[in-house]
C-alpha cells in the first residue's frame, strides 16, 4: 500500500485559548520537554500562561506568538515519536514560524525567542487601537479590492489574507478600514466582521517591525529546508536558507496567500493535512476550498491519538 501524501499545516494568531497545549504536556514526554525548553529560553512561565491563561496576559502578541509555537511544535514532536512526519508544511502567518522549526530551518530554541521579539515589533509598530483587521465574508476578491481603493483617500487599508472562497481579511488603519468596511458592506459583502487582533497587521504599516525583524534574523543560524516549505508571501516553496532569511520580514507586511498555498499542496499530491496547534480555523478553510479534503487536527490527546491511527491505517 502506497502511504499518502500528507501536509502538516500550523495555526496562526487569533487560534489561540486558555488550556491549550496542557493535555499535550501531561501525556506525552517529546511535548513536555518543549513546554520546558520554552520556559527556560524565554525566562518566564509560558506554559503556565498557555494551560491557565489568564486570557489577557495570553492575547498580548508577545506572549500569544511564542505560545502557539510551542503548542504546534509540541505536537511535530510528539508525532515524531509516532514516526509520523510531513511530506510538505506550511504556516499561516505565524505559523510559517511553526512550519519553519518542523522542516529544521531553525531551532526552536531560536524560533521561540524570535517570535517573542516578533511579536513585540509587529505590537510597537502600531500602536494599539489605531488599526486593525476585518474578515469580508462573501465577497469576490476583486470587489474587496475595490472597497480598499475606495477607502484609500482616508489611510492605509488593504487586503492581508486571501483565507478561501468568499473568505478575505482587510487590514488597516481605524478610519480607512470603516470606511473599506462599509464600502465593502454595499458592494454586497454578507459580513463584515472586525477581528480581535491588536493592529493592522500583514500591511505597509508593519514596516518598522519588518526592518527590525530583518536585524534579528542577521544573528540567527538558518539551515536549508529537510522538507519543503511553503511561503505566505510567494505562495511557493522556499528553496533554502537565504531566499528563507529574505522572505521572513516582507512577510509580516505582505498579504498572507493561503488559498494559493493550500491549493498548490493540493496540486502537488497532498491527500491528508495535519492541522497542528490549537483550534481548527485552517480546517475551516480548507472545507470550503474542497468539501472532501481530509483535514485532521493535533491539539490535544483525542485529536492527536486519532490522526495517529488514521496516518498508520492510511
Amino acid at each position: 500500500m502506497t502511504r499518502k501524501k500528507t501536509a502538516f499545516i500550523f495555526a496562526g494568531q487569533g487560534s489561540q485559548y486558555v488550556g491549550m497545549g496542557k493535555e499535550l504536556y501531561e501525556y506525552y514526554p517529546a511535548a513536555r520537554t518543549v513546554f520546558e525548553l520554552a520556559d527556560r529560553k524565554l525566562g518566564y512561565n509560558l506554559s503556565e500562561l498557555c494551560f491557565s491563561g489568564p486570557k489577557e496576559e495570553l492575547d498580548r502578541t508577545e506572549n500569544t506568538q511564542p505560545a502557539i509555537l510551542a503548542v504546534s511544535v509540541a505536537a511535530v514532536k510528539t508525532l515524531a515519536d509516532y514516526g509520523i512526519y510531513p511530506d510538505v508544511v506550511a504556516g499561516f502567518s505565524l505559523g510559517e514560524y511553526s512550519a519553519l522549526v518542523c522542516s529544521q530551518v531553525l531551532t526552536f530554541d531560536d524560533g521561540v525567542q524570535l517570535v517573542r521579539k516578533r511579536g513585540l515589533f509587529m505590537q510597537e509598530a502600531v500602536p494599539q487601537g489605531l488599526g486593525g483587521m476585518a474578515a469580508v465574508l462573501g465577497l469576490d476578491t476583486d470587489k474587496v479590492e475595490e472597497a480598499c481603493h475606495a477607502a484609500e483617500a482616508v489611510g492605509v487599508v488593504q487586503i492581508a489574507n486571501y483565507n478561501c472562497p468568499g473568505q478575505v481579511v482587510i487590514s488597516g488603519q481605524k478610519q480607512a478600514l470603516e470606511a473599506a468596511s462599509a464600502k465593502a458592506t454595499e458592494l454586497g459583502a454578507k459580513r463584515v466582521l472586525p477581528l480581535e487582533v491588536s493592529g493592522p497587521f500583514h500591511t505597509v504599516l508593519l514596516k518598522p517591525a519588518a526592518d527590525k525583524l530583518a536585524e534579528e534574523l542577521a544573528a540567527i543560524p538558518f539551515n536549508d529546508p529537510a522538507i519543503p516549505v511553503l511561503s505566505n508571501v510567494t505562495a511557493d516553496y522556499m528553496s533554502d536558507k537565504m531566499v528563507i532569511k529574505d522572505l521572513m520580514p516582507k512577510q509580516v507586511m505582505n498579504p498572507v496567500r493561503w488559498e494559493t498555498v493550500f491549493r498548490k499542496m493540493l496540486a502537488d499530491g497532498v491527500e491528508t493535512f495535519v492541522e497542528l496547534g490549537p483550534g481548527t480555523v485552517l480546517k475551516g478553510f480548507a472545507r470550503k476550498i474542497d468539501r472532501d479534503i481530509k483535514v485532521l487536527s493535533a491539539e490535544n490527546k483525542a485529536s492527536l491519538e486519532a490522526a495517529i491511527d488514521y496516518i498508520k491505517n492510511n
